[in-house]
């Protein structure tokens, strides 16, 4: 555009109406035994991304490994797409803008220099055909990787449309790569996206690159085999990681409740998805309604329906749950007064109470307010400790008070069903933005 300086158009690139909050898809780094760590089922606001820096484009996002200062920009926010739920859909009344690949690399290569962006989020609109603005996004990548010799943290998005041979160099090139599904069913993404085909572009996009992923991280584990100590302490250090072949993954996301869909439908394919080693993860976006867009007058989705879809995924990819374990109600979704772990508890009353002195890490694991870390530490404990109750379970990071009615130590129940029951309720209330939103970005653009 016309009369804007280089500042301004990251500005505008990368905007956002709405704090990006998310649930976290992965527990904090393990705490001393002492240390009482968040347990599943928290309100826990990770990664959180905020717009509290003085630098355009530049978001502090909360890891589990602590914060980190990330560049997240789009190429451009033209496009020729008529999403309906979208800030950057063709036709609506905003700012257009670009930046070109190279402009986006000086920029970023000054802030890493300078500490400002530890690594980089690189999305774009489609204006015209998906091909060119994928090429313009590679292009912006191999500057860096290959001109420049940055070896960090890259996120490329992939573009509906994208040919076979980008999305193998963009896996060659990133550290993480994404496509947005929107939806689970190709009739709720035509109500969102009439412009996208789930099973045409979206799908065998998603599923090759997960594959090229998939092939990279097997071979990486089969060199670490056979790689010396020496070895092996190198591809340990961050510093020293593989900068491409996608060593973080692909992940995705969807637009939780603006089109019908149901929980099930959802679940269901990221449980597929993840069982293949396709996906790392998915993002769950509650839908929040856009002025100017053809759904702006639509009710925003629940925040705590994209809660109970992150927590339900964590129990498909790291307790053990089967994908029929899942507490779906009648109408094929899940409840949102109880998070799901609990739920399921509560309906399988023949599992419990379980013994904590002999019990296995399986059994733990289907323990409410017992996570991965929490159970591998109870087990571990039970060699050179001596477990007295439950605060020695707040100890080893579980969630006592909403563990222990489904516990028994040498004969006696821990606490009472009824306190893990009022533990997890929502305390409610909705943000306090007014709806529709103002913004030239979409609130889910950088997932």
């Amino acid at each position: 555009m016309r009369g804007l300086d280089l500042e301004a158009k990251l500005q505008v690139l990368s905007a956002s109406a709405v704090e990006d909050v998310e649930p976290s898809p992965a527990p904090p780094r393990p705490a001393p035994i002492r240390d009482a760590v968040p347990s599943f089922g928290q309100k826990v606001r990770l990664p959180a991304a905020t717009r509290a820096t003085a630098t355009p484009g530049v978001v502090q996002v909360q890891t589990p490994g602590g914060t980190v200062p990330l560049m997240r920009v789009m190429v451009t926010n033209a496009c020729s797409l008529g999403c309906r739920y979208c800030a950057t859909r063709c036709g609506r009344r905003i700012r257009r803008t670009a930046v070109t690949p190279e402009e986006i690399a000086r920029t970023f290569l000054d802030l890493h220099r300078r500490g400002k962006a530890t690594g980089l989020f690189l999305t774009s609109g489609i204006p015209g055909r998906a091909v060119a603005a994928q090429d313009r996004l590679l292009a912006a990548a191999e500057i860096l990787r290959e001109r420049y010799g940055y070896r960090g943290y890259l996120h490329l998005k992939l573009m509906p449309g994208a040919e076979p041979a980008q999305i193998e160099r963009a896996v060659a090139l990133a550290s993480r790569v994404s496509i947005n599904l929107e939806a689970p069913t190709a009739a709720s993404l035509s109500a969102l996206a009439p412009d996208k085909g789930l099973d045409r572009d979206l799908l065998p996009t998603l599923v090759r690159a997960g594959r090229l992923a998939r092939e990279a991280r097997l071979a990486r584990a089969e060199a670490a085999r056979h790689a010396s100590a020496q070895a092996l302490a190198r591809l340990r250090d961050p510093e020293r990681r593989p900068a491409g072949g996608a060593p973080s993954g692909v992940t995705t996301q969807f637009v939780v409740g603006a089109a019908g869909e149901r929980d099930r439908d959802t679940l269901g394919l990221v449980s597929r998805l993840v069982r293949q080693g396709l996906l790392h993860h998915a993002h769950f976006s509650p839908f929040v309604p856009v002025r100017d867009t053809p759904m702006e007058g639509d009710p925003p989705a629940p925040e705590r329906r994209a809660l109970r879809l992150y927590q339900s995924e964590r129990l498909l990819r790291e307790y053990g749950f089967a994908f029929d374990d899942l507490p779906f109600d009648p109408e094929g979704n899940l409840p949102l007064d109880a998070d799901p772990k609990l739920a399921w508890a509560l309906a399988h009353p023949e599992r419990f109470p379980v013994a904590l002195e002999t019990a296995s890490r399986e059994e733990l694991l289907r323990v409410p307010g017992i996570g991965p870390r929490a159970a591998a530490r109870l087990v571990e404990a039970r060699g050179t400790t001596v477990l007295r109750g439950a605060a020695d379970l707040a100890a080893a990071g579980a969630a006592a008070s909403r563990a222990a009615p489904f516990l028994t130590l040498r004969g006696r129940l821990l606490g009472h069903r009824d306190s893990a029951v009022q533990l997890t309720l929502w305390p409610g209330g909705r943000p306090t933005f007014a709806y529709p939103i103002e913004t030239s970005t979409s609130p889910c653009a950088y997932r």
